[in-house]
């Protein structure tokens, strides 16, 4: 006989099926979502370390493009990196590729960012730029272009400002207004409107989403919200895993799970962490752990001493090895603070790209020297090739390296003491009141006789950041070479070297820039910026000038290329004053142009730059001995007794009539003439009678480049 059912069982089982049954059944009708996969193929992971809801696979809400090394694209574009709420994609720089492209980067659960700029090529409506220094940049991009494409280059920049969305992006429409035909490539900013600005070149944001009114986010995981989205503007989301916890924070992703490096010992205790322990454990536990760590750092303590220590002697003895056979001094780093009063700011004679520069006696001489602070701790690689090159050369006009200090982390070169600071601060009066003409000259003459010695020894040397705050002045202003930090040792086969471009902005070689390739003509296109800065006393690279006028290479070869040089020569040489001023600056002007060369094989080799030079130095004196000989001609006939060899070298032949010399005045638009004595002396004549034995050469191309600053009649 079978037990009886209470009576109370029945009810209870059918309140339990009306309630199970109906969920069972909603789970069954619910489709399955297919899963989201992180692999590439068969096997092969992502290199970019994706979590949801990224995926190859179509179970994932935001599905890519994969290749077979691994790498994600979306479209044609390659993603170079994933964060909580944007995907950064790389936008290779192409001269004609169709602005449709640009519909890949706009998805269901993507689109980008109002923050960006966008490069396009040949439009014919033209919008402004948020983007700090877009036209800069967007230079660059077209002179990638223009070889290819000059007639039809017309290149614009897209950006705007955030809109009333929740995040801020590109409006497509207005994109495709401008009615561009190429999209060049993009530029992603950081911040805008700030001047420390970060930009990415090449690279363009998109925010991403999940598509979806209602959060599917884990327990521990904030939900962001977002509303107004492009594409139909619909509405999305995101999960973020909230403090100590780990995860992509989606149910249907890994969720989030507690990090335990963020565990303390309160959360230990109260069992927030994974399970809860006796205290006394926890006592015991930080007894032992205090007493190991006592004997330990005492342990270490002492290695890291010996370490040091030897680390120390390993640093001496490359120096040894750099500096070769001369007698490189290692001096005491409490030395070198005593000697600097500590680093006082007072004896700080500037700051550079690569450290800092302070005036100081050692040992109690009573000369001083340069001191130079490195800024990188770890740059001890340029501290040995400065002491190497320095070492392996020695010349009139090269800095001279005296000793060093690698002491407790520090990195610091002891120089020569050069008193007269830089030509760079000279030239734009940071020091005394300027510099006349023939200072100028002779020190550009013995910089180029520096470089070139430096290209002429085996294997040669590069300097490759050739600068006037480079160029240092000794008391009788005689011209110092320096900062050999970035130099490098060519080769004997070949014309030139491959290695990352470094150097100052408006001093480096456009072309060295493009290829890679370092070559002496580089140091030749820094020194024509210099010859163009030592004319001019201009900044190389001034913002507030015209945008085509903002680098001083362009507006110095424009103004040369037009025959208007009068425009920018520095107004305190007063170049009218004296005639050898005006034609040697010419001739200076007309050297530089070649030097600034846009392709290195039109350029002058820098021994030919300082031949040059040093003739145009010289022509002053020939100048001098002819005009001498003009005043003893008019005191005293060519015919008096002597021989003729004699009469030839007091007197040479004249020409039969004199030249006129006119001034055009620059603004003077009207077209009259201000004629501008040169000839005489005293100034009172207009006109200067020239000897027929000039002291140098002209240039032809001198005469050609030049001839319309002042027309002969």
């Amino acid at each position: 006989m079978y037990p009886m059912m209470p009576k109370t069982a029945l009810p209870t089982l059918l309140l339990l099926a009306c309630v199970v049954l109906p969920i069972l059944t909603a789970a069954a009708r619910r489709p399955a979502r297919p899963p989201c996969s992180q692999t590439c193929g068969v096997s092969t992971p992502g290199k970019q370390n994706l979590s949801y809801p990224f995926g190859f696979s179509p179970g994932c809400p935001i599905q890519l493009n994969c290749s077979d090394e691994g790498d994600a694209f979306i479209g044609e574009f390659l993603v170079q990196s994933v964060s909580q709420d944007t995907v950064a994609v790389t936008i290779q720089a192409e001269c004609e590729r169709p602005l449709g492209a640009i519909d890949h980067l706009y998805g269901r659960n993507f689109a980008p960012k109002g923050k960006n700029a966008i490069l396009l090529n040949n439009c014919t409506q033209t919008s402004p730029c948020d983007v700090p220094n877009t036209q800069v940049i967007q230079a660059q991009f077209q002179s990638l272009c223009e070889p290819s494409n000059k007639a039809n280059t017309s290149m614009s920049c897209y950006s705007e400002q955030a809109n009333h969305y929740s995040t801020a992006f590109l409006n497509r429409s207005k994109l495709f207004a401008l009615d561009c035909k190429f999209f060049l490539s993009s530029i992603s900013a950081e911040e805008l409107n700030n001047v420390s600005v970060s930009l990415g070149v090449q690279m363009l944001q998109l925010e991403w989403w999940v598509n979806g009114d209602e959060c599917e986010c884990s327990q521990d995981a904030d939900c962001f919200q977002l509303s107004g989205l492009p594409n139909g503007g619909g509405n999305g989301y995101r999960c973020k895993c909230g403090p100590g916890f780990l995860g992509d924070g989606f149910l249907a992703g890994t969720g989030c799970r507690r990090d335990a490096f963020m565990c303390n010992p309160a959360k230990y205790l109260s069992g927030q962490c994974g399970g809860t322990t006796r205290i006394i454990v926890l006592v015991g536990g930080v007894v032992v752990g205090a007493s190991l760590m006592v004997s330990l750092g005492l342990i270490c303590c002492f290695f890291r001493r010996r370490s040091k220590w030897k680390a120390q002697l390993r640093v001496q003895r490359r120096l040894s090895e750099a500096s070769g056979r001369s007698s490189i001094t290692f001096y005491p780093y409490k030395e070198i603070e005593r000697a600097t009063n500590y680093f006082a700011e007072k004896q700080r004679l500037g700051t550079g790209a690569f450290g800092t520069v302070y005036a100081g006696k050692l040992n109690g001489d009573s000369e001083w020297v340069a001191i130079k602070r490195i800024k990188q701790r770890d740059s001890v690689e340029q501290v040995m090739n400065e002491i190497k090159l320095l070492s392996s050369v020695s010349h009139p006009n090269l800095v001279k390296l005296l000793g060093c200090s690698i002491e407790k982390g520090e990195q610091i070169l002891v120089y020569e003491f050069m008193p007269n600071g830089t030509l760079c601060q000279h030239l734009h009066r940071e020091r005394g009141q300027g510099l006349a003409w023939p200072i100028r000259l002779k020190i550009a003459t013995e910089t180029a006789q520096a470089i070139a010695h430096l290209h002429s020894i085996k294997p040669p040397i590069y300097h490759r950041d050739v600068k006037s705050s480079n160029i240092l002045l000794d008391y009788g202003f005689k011209s110092k070479v320096a900062d050999f930090g970035l130099s490098r040792l060519g080769m004997l086969e070949d014309s030139h070297i491959s290695t990352a471009p470094q150097g100052t902005p408006g001093y480096l070689d456009p072309q060295y820039h493009q290829d890679f390739h370092l070559s002496d003509k580089s140091d030749v296109y820094s020194l024509g910026v210099v010859l163009m800065e030592i004319i001019t006393s201009m900044k190389v690279v001034d913002f507030s000038r015209p945008q085509n006028e903002v680098n001083l290479a362009n507006l110095a070869t424009d103004r040369i290329g037009r025959a208007r040089l009068d425009e920018i020569i520095d107004p305190s040489l007063d170049v009218h004053k004296e005639e050898w001023t005006y034609s040697s600056v010419q001739k200076v002007a007309e050297l530089a142009f070649r030097c600034l060369a846009s392709h290195r094989d039109l350029r002058p080799t820098m021994k030919e730059v300082a031949d040059e030079l040093d003739q145009i130095g010289r022509g002053r004196w020939s100048a001098s001995e002819e005009k001498s000989c003009t005043t003893l001609s008019e005191t005293s006939s060519c015919s008096s007794s002597g021989s003729i060899s004699e009469k030839l070298l007091i007197c040479p032949e004249r020409r039969a009539k004199p030249e006129i010399r006119k001034v055009i005045s620059a603004g003077d638009q009207s077209g009259g003439s201000a004629v501008s004595s040169m000839g005489s002396a005293e100034g009172k004549s207009t006109t200067s009678t020239k000897d027929s034995c000039p002291s140098e050469e002209s240039s032809p191309s001198s005469d050609s480049l030049l001839s319309g600053v002042i027309p002969l009649t």
